[in-house]
């Protein structure tokens, strides 16, 4: 009996040695090679996995990099110009450092500007109250305030304002991208965080004409054009009733922001506007004094002008007759 096990034993653990032998053989023949550098780059990765690099996660991403030729159009919005500087040096190819970014919210749709016309009691998710009806409010276009977008942020760097009932993004936002796609009104937006933090934007994506807009949002864009008109650099686009201002061309001048007549225009972070200086009363007075001085002085003036005409005429007459006599 003891033989048989030992016979056992040894046949079974033969046939594991022949297996693995053949398994390593198979496994040289077929393996697959690649690249050690995707290592190397997937270590400088933030390993946050979140999408906003267009890749399902940092591995993949690292492969793309590596197999491009080119990598200026990959970002990394959670490690920004750092990491790709450094993913660029370990490849041994050139990037071009880009504008950093950060989540906007365009409306700016609070109970104060737009009136609540329906109460919503179903499920609370912003993508179900889309597809079941137009919302709360008369616009179909500004936010439902169900927190999609705080939900879909792996960073923390949104939050609901209890009183707006609009989302508010926080300085930590990496520009992943992950609100923007959780937002079935499309009013979060990746913009240019811009010079010392500051941005102008119009909040606002309703693209009804500018009577309609206006009923159901006192803030909304109207599309009258005067941001057009009065910006210096052609950076702002008037399609669809809706203004536009492309963060590439603007400077901000801010000139743009008081011509509004909605105050859809937003302005991040600039110190605020120098009040224009008062006029002095006393002499704000005798200005009005003066101009009605001259008004008056004005229809007199009138008046005399026929009768120096008359006068005129008469000398011309005069001075006529005198020289026939002299001829006479």
């Amino acid at each position: 009996m003891s033989d048989i096990i030992i016979y056992t034993v040894i046949t079974l653990s033969a046939l594991g040695a022949v297996a693995a032998v053949v398994l390593f053989f198979i496994a040289k023949k077929f393996k697959v090679y690649e690249d050690p550098r995707i290592d190397q780059v997937e270590e400088i990765l933030p390993a946050a996995n979140c999408g906003g690099c267009g890749f399902p996660g940092c591995r993949n991403f690292a492969e793309a990099l590596v197999k491009a030729d080119d990598i200026s159009d990959f970002n990394c919005p959670v490690g920004g110009n750092d990491t790709m500087n450094a993913v660029a040096k370990v490849l041994g190819k050139e990037l071009e450092e880009k504008e950093p970014q950060i989540a906007v919210v365009r409306c700016n749709g609070t109970p104060e500007h737009r009136k609540r016309v329906t109460n919503y009691e179903g499920a609370s998710s912003c993508a179900i109250a889309h597809n079941l009806y137009t919302g709360e409010t008369d616009c179909p276009y500004g936010c439902l305030g169900e927190g999609d977008c705080v939900e879909a942020c792996d960073f923390d760097a949104i939050y609901m304002d209890e009183k707006t009932g609009l989302p508010v993004i926080k300085d930590n936002c990496v520009a992943c991208g992950a609100c923007v796609d959780a937002c079935p009104r499309n009013i979060i937006e990746l913009r240019n965080r811009g010079k010392k933090e500051r941005r102008i934007y119009v909040s606002c994506v309703n693209e009804d004409k500018g009577g309609v807009a206006k009923k159901a949002c006192s803030v909304a864009c109207i599309g009258c054009g005067k941001c057009v008109k009065e910006c210096p650099f052609d950076a702002i686009t008037m399609v669809n009733n809706l203004a536009y201002i492309d963060y590439d061309k603007c400077k901000l001048c801010r000139k743009c922001a008081p011509v509004c007549p909605t105050g859809a225009i937003l302005e991040d972070n600039f110190p605020p506007r120098k009040a224009k200086p008062k006029a002095d009363p006393a002499k704000a007075k005798a200005a009005t004094t003066a101009k009605a001085a001259t008004q008056q002085q004005k229809p007199e003036a009138k008046k005399q002008n026929p009768e120096k005409q008359e006068k005129k005429d008469q000398d011309s007459e005069n001075k006529t007759e005198n020289n026939n006599n002299q001829n006479n």
